[in-house]
């Protein structure tokens, strides 16, 4: 995963200096055990070095993936207890039977699962997760969006260092732009970028 992180560093140093100054340092192999004990999951190791390197960044904005805030892992934790006690108090109920998803194939059909574990967060509700109970036809590890208000679940990529591999290819390609108050954004994004 040091390879990816150079990468983008070296994206950020050319277009957003600033963007360096967000991210935390690293964290021990051992603080992903809690996760995995939360989770009763094993933790694919591309995920644990990613993590040892850089525990995601240390403010919301600017967001250092499409806007979207990469998430320590505290903030993980955080969002995944907030997800279990919605989906435990019964919020996505209907005549009591829970509510279920509009998923990919590959992808359970549940509006939330607790071996879902959510890493970027736009501020609304909505997450890429690392999906760490594929339905059949999926990938342990894969990569996943949740919507708080949507039930289409989509696999974004088959796995984190695929995800984090095409991330940084549209990055280098140009695809991605650095807009002071919202950090990296798609070029095509349609805001006022003086906001």
């Amino acid at each position: 995963m040091q390879e990816y992180w150079t990468r983008w560093e070296n994206w950020m140093r050319q277009h957003g200096p600033r963007l360096l100054n967000v991210l935390n340092p690293g964290v021990p192999y051992g603080t992903m055990e809690s996760l995995e004990k939360l989770t009763e999951t094993a933790i694919p190791a591309d995920f644990k070095d990613f993590y040892a390197i850089h525990d995601g960044q240390h403010k919301a904005r600017p967001g250092l993936v499409d806007g979207d805030q990469l998430l320590p892992l505290e903030e993980i934790t955080n969002k995944w207890h907030y997800w279990h006690d919605l989906i435990a108090s019964g919020t996505y109920m209907y005549n009591d039977e829970p509510i279920a998803s509009e998923p990919d194939t590959g992808i359970r059909a549940d509006w939330w699962n607790p071996h879902w574990l959510p890493f970027t967060a736009d501020g609304f509700g909505n997450f890429l997760c690392i999906d760490l109970d594929p339905a059949p036809g999926g990938n342990y590890g894969q990569i996943i969006t949740l919507w708080h208000d949507d039930g289409h679940r989509e696999i974004v990529a088959r796995s984190f260092r695929e995800w984090i591999h095409n991330y940084l290819d549209a990055l280098e390609r140009g695809d991605y732009i650095f807009v002071k108050k919202w950090g990296i954004v798609h070029k095509n994004t349609t805001f006022n970028y003086n906001d």
